[in-house]
């Protein structure tokens, strides 16, 4: 009697779990499918860009070891005199430490009242230039990038970011319910039915109704353990108190953060030349001369709409993941070096939180996480569809029977 009661628990319990599943699969389908499939379409995006721009990545002067690169400030000048039919002047630059790559310059102008991402953003461009000639060598413009706008539909599903960014956040915490309450539907009761739920055993099986009932199964099963990490990073973009919770909760229930106020630019203005960012330049390649890039504000002090306590640089470490990053402050009117701080001598709480970009896209596990990341994001795109699918066969076969 009481094997029963147990049973019959377990039954309610799971019809309810079923339903939620349902409703839940209903009202989010359509937001997961978009967010998947851009996804896995987002995922090599950095890999097909650097081969498709290798001829301006790569400016080709020769004898470059004998050279020095034009000292920066006159080097902006150059590409502005260049940029004369563009509406803003260039004032951020990344820097390769690599002699042999061009410099990236960008163009940025926003609309922090746009409502869409086509009236949000005005410009985005990049400017590869040649760093010992001054030769504009390619520009691109990143907003219309394909990569760009389903970055920004995956995102935000090309609305602004408080608004798309909300509704995709959310959709993505129901997404996470899902594959959790997928899973418990999931669970066998025992070890041959474990072993049907494991593998595809059509040989007998001619309808599309149970064929399509094992696909959204079997492949929602595998998907779900990589699928939730995927989803849980995606919220902390979406939302990113989320990612304070995380900080705390690995830096041991505290939210306290390092503390760089106290590094400021003490030195008069009248004290900095036009070499002085050359010399920050120089410093910073010194200190990491296995590095990636690192970028450089190349904002006019009089001109700023912020102000500049000092001069924080952060290193990139490698070309393809953003993990790990190294970080140096200047004073930006001396060049005197301030603090410098590797990437292996930041908290573990922070270390773990700078990964959020890297394991959402499965550039943490460097092109093996990527092609994982990209199947995993095509198996959760079909998760809707077929759900949506078993939904509308059951549906149908019950008007079908009465």
């Amino acid at each position: 009697m009481q094997e029963t009661g147990k049973k019959k628990s377990k039954g309610i319990f799971k019809k309810y779990i079923l339903k939620a599943h349902l409703w839940l699969g209903l009202l989010s389908g359509i937001i997961v499918l978009i967010v998947s499939l851009s996804g896995a379409f987002f995922v090599f995006n950095e890999d097909i860009t650097a081969a498709l721009r290798k001829e301006d990545i790569f400016h080709g002067e020769k004898d470059i070891q004998h050279k020095k690169p034009i000292p920066l400030h006159q080097l902006k000048d150059l590409v502005n005199a260049q940029l004369k039919n563009e509406i803003v002047k260039t004032d951020e630059v990344t820097i390769p430490v690599d002699p042999a790559r061009s410099y990236q310059f960008g163009l940025i102008k926003g609309n922090p009242d746009g409502w869409h991402h086509f009236n949000s953003i005005i410009i985005y461009k990049n400017v590869y230039v040649n760093q010992y000639t001054g030769k504009v060598l390619a520009i691109y413009d990143v907003k219309n990038n394909p990569f760009f706008i389903c970055m920004a539909l995956h995102r935000s599903l090309l609305l602004s970011d408080k608004v798309g960014g909300t509704i995709v956040g959310v959709s993505t915490i129901i997404f996470v319910i899902m594959l959790i309450t997928g899973i418990i539907l999931w669970w066998p009761k025992n070890k041959k039915m474990r072993k049907q739920r494991l593998s595809f055993q059509w040989e007998k099986v001619k309808g599309w109704r149970r064929k399509n009932y094992d696909v959204h199964n079997i492949l929602g099963f595998y998907a779900s353990f990589l699928a939730i990490i995927v989803a849980i990073t995606g919220i902390m973009y979406s939302f990113r108190i989320t990612q304070m919770w995380v900080y705390v909760l690995l830096n041991g229930f505290s939210s306290s953060t390092p503390d760089f106020s106290k590094y400021k630019t003490t030195a008069p203005e009248s004290v900095e030349t036009v070499t002085t960012i050359d010399r920050i330049i120089e410093q910073v390649k010194i200190h990491y001369p296995e590095a990636y890039s690192f970028g450089v504000d190349l904002e006019d002090h009089a001109e700023a709409d912020h102000k500049h306590e000092n001069l924080s640089i952060w290193i990139k470490e490698k070309e393809f993941t953003y993990a790990e990053s190294s970080m140096m402050i200047f004073d930006e009117h001396s060049g005197k070096l301030l603090f410098n701080r590797p990437h292996e001598n930041k908290p573990m709480a922070e270390r773990a939180t700078d990964a959020t970009y890297d394991l959402h896209v499965g550039a943490f596990f460097g092109m093996p996480g990527k092609i994982l990341a990209f199947i995993m994001s095509l198996f959760c795109a079909s998760l809707p569809v077929t759900g949506f699918m078993i939904w509308w066969g059951r549906k149908n076969k019950k008007k079908t029977t009465t």
